[in-house]
């Protein structure tokens, strides 16, 4: 055997998500234009702004949100960069807002994306480890950072430096896209047959600010409709690798045994399976 890979549900090579910051109002436009393309995306929320008329509406997040199948994370009750906060100022933002978010909406809310300058600038006694510690601790699953955007298409090695593929804005998206797209992950050499990840990342108002919302709708148009990505939210695709990473492999690598609640697929030197939840599979038989 040489390689084991990841393969997204019904045996798709890539996945596609969008990450977007803030609860503004034209979050609504953002979410019916992904909605309205089978794509899926993660609207990271600030707690404070929930009732208070600056932003969405709990009923507009249900409605254009959450009913439609996208996903709602954290952002920080007051917006604070935790990499210039104290590590009790960084707890208290993380915490309560995933308390209002959990309260208000009835549901389990595990992910985030850093507010501000979030890890990329840290100072006043904490560090990246401290905070990744207590992201932990709080039950955050994941976090997503910024300023690296790349064509690498990987998934993260650290879910609290989870890096977006790009800004909308940034000139290079649509050229991504369609390197992405090419992409055919079981005609690469071995050891590249590994899956790929596009992930987008913005805030719904610049597309306002600038007047190019037909941006969305080109990256939008381009990216959907194909039968080898998996269009998913954050959460989704963080618990779907976490899945395939708890099987459970014979020492000669024969046997598995899916402990999850998951159906996972996954490649073994070219050649793919499907293991259900609970089932032991004897590979290459």
């Amino acid at each position: 055997m040489q390689y084991k890979f990841l393969r997204f549900p019904e045996g798709k090579t890539k996945a596609v998500t969008f990450s977007y910051d803030d609860g503004a109002e034209s979050d609504i436009r953002l979410a019916d234009t992904l909605t309205k393309h089978a794509l899926k995306g993660t609207f990271n929320l600030n707690s404070s702004k929930l009732l208070s008329g600056d932003g969405l509406s709990v009923e507009e997040i249900k409605m254009h949100l959450l009913d439609a199948g996208h996903e709602i994370a954290v952002h920080g009750e007051f917006h604070k960069a935790l990499g210039l906060c104290s590590p009790l100022d960084g707890i208290k933002d993380v915490l309560n807002c995933r308390l209002k978010l959990e309260k208000t909406f009835g549901r389990i809310i595990r992910g985030m994306a850093y507010a501000d300058s979030g890890i990329c600038n840290i100072q006043y006694g904490t560090d990246y480890t401290k905070i990744k510690l207590y992201l932990s601790d709080l039950g955050i699953a994941y976090s997503r950072t910024l300023g690296g955007d790349n064509n690498l298409f990987r998934l993260p090695q650290d879910w609290y430096a989870w890096m977006p593929t790009v800004h909308h804005d940034n000139p290079k998206a649509l050229e991504y896209a369609e390197e992405f797209l090419e992409i055919d992950c079981n005609e690469q050499y071995y050891a590249r047959m590994y899956p790929r990840l596009y992930y987008v990342w913005g805030h719904s108002v610049e597309f306002d600010r600038k007047n190019n919302w037909d941006r969305l709708d080109e990256l939008c148009e381009k990216l959907s409709g194909h039968e080898d990505v998996w269009y998913a939210t954050n959460i989704e695709i963080y618990d779907y690798v976490q899945a395939f990473h708890s099987l459970v492999f014979s020492a000669d690598d024969t046997i598995v045994y899916n402990p999850t609640l998951v159906k996972i697929w996954f490649n073994i030197d070219k050649q793919e399976y499907c293991i259900e939840p609970g089932q032991t599979l004897n590979l290459f038989i």
